[in-house]
């Protein structure tokens, strides 16, 4: 399979990365490269709401599509997390670590080339990780590579008991549908939360492994510890986040 071209732009603030076309696949402030820049990966990180502060260092991320690294960075770096980051283009890794400060494998972080569909249905990630991020899209960036209902059910079952899986979808798409109605069929209905499209069209679906319905009191002061902690804007996710239920009832797979 023919891989993109891997190449970068900067706009005196900010770092981006192309993969053969001027789509934007990943961004990077300049001054701050181990923040993450772009609002939609910002609400990747949801799944913070439903994880204790005071735990979320003893846990796993794995990124499953590295792009510029924020994820990955933020985890590792912020977070303190042990982080696998799976990419299946060499000259990704390539440019994350020449271009986009993503740090060199060591205890606590590693990145796998390797088929995302592969690595989910490894055995020695089964059941040990807390966040799971899934952002897989080609150079053209129309939809998901990976989108069937059985992938996401080997996306659970990487997951622990109460770990989260958020994926990247283009809310404004005809597939956003179908997509959902995938995850809801591999997680159940009742486990799936969405935010509403940023400008750029880009919708976050978070799903847990095990589905939980905290009060709103209790979403709010985790959002307020989150930004104390870690300044990610989790009191504005509040506005635009919800159980999707009612999505679901119009969905067809």
């Amino acid at each position: 399979m023919a891989l993109p071209e891997v190449s970068f732009s900067e706009d005196g603030e900010r770092r981006y990365l192309h993969l053969g076309t001027p789509w934007v696949q990943g961004s990077m402030k300049l001054s701050e490269p181990f923040d993450i820049d772009l609002e939609y990966v910002q609400r990747m990180m949801a799944w913070l709401l439903f994880t204790p502060v005071t735990s979320v260092s003893k846990g796993h991320a794995m990124q499953l599509g590295l792009g510029a690294g924020a994820i990955t960075k933020f985890c590792h770096k912020r977070l303190r997390m042990c982080c696998t980051a799976v990419e299946l283009n060499p000259a990704v890794l390539q440019a994350c670590r020449g271009w986009f400060k993503l740090p060199p494998d060591g205890p606590k972080l590693r990145v796998l080339i390797e088929d995302a569909a592969r690595a989910v249905r490894d055995p020695q990630w089964q059941g040990v990780v807390e966040a799971l991020a899934v952002d897989l899209y080609d150079h053209e960036a129309a939809a998901p590579v990976l989108d069937s209902e059985d992938f996401y059910r080997d996306c659970r079952g990487v997951l622990s008991e109460h770990g989260c899986m958020t994926v990247n979808l283009f809310g404004r798409s005809a597939s956003f549908e179908r997509s959902l109605g995938k995850i809801a069929a591999a997680f159940g209905e009742d486990a799936v939360w969405v935010f509403k499209p940023t400008r750029e069209g880009n919708t976050v679906v978070l799903a847990q492994r095990t589905p939980t319905r905290p009060k709103r009191e209790q979403l709010q002061a985790q959002a307020e510890a989150i930004e104390a902690r870690w300044e990610l804007p989790a009191r504005k996710w509040l506005r635009v986040f919800k159980p999707a239920t009612r999505a679901l009832a119009s969905t067809v797979v």
